[in-house]
């Protein structure tokens, strides 16, 4: 009751109209930043938070917030349309968008995603306001060893639950590893794999390669196909919004497990990438129909934008009462409300209740007018695909090669994006799957320095992973979840002797 107390006065503080109009601002400057490839959330804020130094702090976070809520909307726009993540959390989101959108089924698919992120955003919300205290103080036992553990399960589970060949799996994500090793050592500082090159001391943009992985090599495999000079049709109307809407029952249980997942992420913190693909490997795993996905699943776009939303919305509790940043994003807000003064931890909920519990407020309905929003220009972005081919190719490619320049601001990322969709390319002629590769690149420099940073702390012992039950736990499922699939061979390998031996006898 007390926190339901404090969030009423947390709406009464930020229902005025100047707050209510930078809301709505603050979301479609979001949706643009989430559409448009290579920006992404954390840039987005980070380039407007000068313009909030005039304002109260109360006003400036519920901008900014919002810039937030509407990247993650955003995010799905161009995966579902051009298969082209606008987002890093949003390449799972392409496995089956973008086929429901090559059926014509568009509206559906973006619908999907977009209740998707409501759902999930609102469950971290909800999860903030109630659970923070305890959450956070769970979340305060985290050390490199439990780190290691959650991102050693992401890993396992990827491997565990695909229905791709194991080996291939393993090579994809071998290469993610690799190219994830590139640049500077953060344990020791040295250099490594950069050949004398100082562009790849950085290493390897995870932007950058998502773009040309499946932008550019959706175009070469479109101009190989010969080059469609006509546009998909997608007619939609409130129709399609209700009768997916009608649909969403169905799917109840994977949005609840993608909604665990996702909270559980964005707390310890896995991330939201992290959480889209296990949340995405999860429905695919539990499914009647696993062969469905990669087809044009409405289930394969519910799971992974739920799960990443919840993540990217629970990323923020640890953020507020903590001041660790469970994003990138959150990490941008975060050095925004040092700039005003305030200190985020435990003594904001008791020194700072109204801007506090005025944020919150703001979180239910920045996603509710979010989602009114996207809804009702679901037509506007659907209608993009009446384009011909012929015409939006080269202003993808434009798109593309900004994006890759706005991450660092480096022509170097722009040859690295065409070469890697060169390797896309090739991925998907070879029926190499790109969600490993992808998945190990963008965690895999974290699961090295937890791992590294455990085996510093124990003096090379691996009992570190189970020194604890929560640490313990995590690891022994991880590791069952990594030899399942050796269990299933065994299992076909008896059966098939058994049939082998019954046919002879």
């Amino acid at each position: 009751m007390e926190e339901l107390s404090l969030l009423a006065n947390g709406f009464g503080v930020i229902l005025t109209w100047q707050n209510i109009g930078l809301m709505m601002i603050g979301i479609l400057l979001g949706i643009i930043v989430g559409v448009l490839p290579g920006l992404g959330g954390p840039n987005g804020v980070a380039i407007l938070l000068p313009l909030t130094f005039g304002m109260s702090p109360t006003s400036a976070i519920i901008l900014l917030s919002c810039i937030y809520w509407g990247a993650l909307f955003g995010g799905a726009i161009t995966s579902v349309l051009f298969n082209i993540p606008g987002e890093a959390w949003s390449v799972a989101t392409t496995f089956d968008g973008y086929p429901m959108a090559q059926n014509g089924q568009a509206g559906a698919a973006l619908t999907n995603a977009f209740s998707g992120s409501f759902i999930g955003a609102i469950t971290g919300v909800l999860l903030i306001t109630f659970l923070a205290p305890r959450v956070a103080a769970f979340a305060l036992e985290f050390g490199p060893p439990e780190f290691f553990a959650v991102f050693f399960l992401t890993f396992c589970s990827f491997i565990g639950l695909g229905k791709e060949p194991k080996a291939k799996i393993m090579a994809a994500m071998g290469l993610g590893l690799l190219l994830a090793a590139v640049g500077m050592d953060t344990v020791s500082g040295d250099l490594r794999m950069t050949f004398g090159s100082r562009e790849l001391m950085r290493g390897f943009d995870f932007l950058v390669v998502v773009i040309g992985l499946f932008g550019i090599s959706e175009i070469l495999i479109t101009i190989e196909e010969g080059l469609a000079f006509k546009g998909k049709s997608a007619k939609i109307d409130l129709k399609v919004v209700l009768k997916t809407w009608a649909q969403l029952p169905r799917y109840f249980v994977t949005m609840i497990r993608s909604c665990v997942v996702g909270c559980w992420m964005g707390i310890t913190p896995g991330g939201a990438v992290a959480a889209s693909f296990m949340g995405y490997g999860l429905a695919k795993r539990f499914s009647k129909e696993p062969d469905s996905f990669g087809k044009g699943n409405p289930e394969g776009v519910l799971a992974p934008e739920t799960a990443a939303h919840a993540a990217g919305t629970a990323a923020l509790l640890p953020m507020l009462a903590l001041g660790i940043p469970g994003s990138a994003t959150a990490a941008v807000l975060l050095g925004g409300l040092m700039i005003w003064g305030l200190q985020p931890g435990p003594l904001l909920f008791t020194e700072q209740k109204d801007f506090v519990w005025g944020l919150i407020a703001s979180m239910y309905l920045g996603n509710i007018a979010g989602l009114i929003i996207v809804l009702s220009t679901v037509p506007l972005f659907a209608a993009i695909l009446k384009v011909p081919f012929s015409i939006i190719a080269p202003m993808i490619l434009m798109v593309c090669a900004v994006g890759a320049y706005t991450v660092l601001g480096s022509v170097h990322d722009i040859w690295i994006m065409a070469l890697f969709g060169i390797v896309g390319y090739i991925f998907k002629k070879l029926t190499y799957p790109l969600a490993p590769l992808v998945l190990a690149l963008v965690l895999g420099d974290r699961l090295e320095d937890a791992f590294r940073q455990s085996m510093l702390t124990s003096k090379g012992s691996l009992d570190i992973f189970w020194s604890n039950g929560l640490c313990g736990s995590i690891t022994t499922i991880a590791i069952l979840l990594l030899i399942s699939p050796a269990f299933g061979w065994i299992r076909d390998r008896i059966k098939a002797s058994k049939s082998a031996e019954s046919k002879f006898a």
